[in-house]
């Protein structure tokens, strides 16, 4: 990708909606199981997120990619406008003034290897960048060894472990942190 917010073809990614709830709702059920945010936590993430301290995204077909309705095996089914949902993301950067926080990044099991985690993740980095942030972390299990070398291969790197940090299984979370230039562009600037 050459710049985040430009999906390839076929691919829509944008803000968030509410109308959007039940498709990220049912798919963070299906991927995080015990550990799933609920609908509710989901819904005030999602309202927390006007007053510009965090941005939620996702990613679906957009207007050239399937429309038919059909089951593809990329996403969740029956969503907005009869899209299937292909993944979905959040950061909190706060006011900018130290560091934002990878809060979630998702993607439909059959969606995956396709380069929308890399996308999600490339236009949260660049939100917390234009916010000012000066870094970026995350925590991610230790054995979900695709995450890790998709934060790796953007420029993360561990700088700790937080034990017993999940709990369904208990496992370790490896914290990792992404150092960021300044921005070029003014705060806000990123497409909504």
């Amino acid at each position: 990708m050459s710049a985040p917010d430009q999906a390839p073809a076929g691919l829509s990614l944008r803000p968030m909606e509410v109308a959007d709830l039940p498709r990220v709702a049912r798919m963070e059920a299906e991927l995080f199981g015990a550990e799933a945010w609920s609908r509710q936590t989901l819904s005030a993430e999602l309202h927390a997120a006007a007053r510009g301290d965090r941005r939620y995204i996702v990613v679906e077909p957009g207007e050239d990619g399937q429309e038919d309705g059909q089951q593809d095996g990329r996403g969740s089914r029956d969503g907005r406008d009869g899209f299937p949902l292909l993944g979905y993301a959040g950061l909190y950067h706060g006011d900018g003034l130290g560091d934002a926080d990878l809060l979630t990044l998702a993607t439909a099991p059959a969606a995956r290897r396709q380069g929308l985690g890399r996308l999600m993740l490339a236009e949260l980095v660049e939100s917390a960048r234009r916010a000012g942030c000066r870094a970026v972390l995350l925590e991610v299990r230790h054995s979900n060894t695709a995450a890790r070398s998709l934060y790796l291969s953007q420029g993360f790197e561990p700088i700790g472990l937080r034990r017993r940090y999940y709990r369904a299984p208990v496992e370790d979370a490896v914290v990792m942190r992404l150092g960021l230039r300044a921005s070029t562009g003014p705060v806000g600037a990123e497409a909504t």
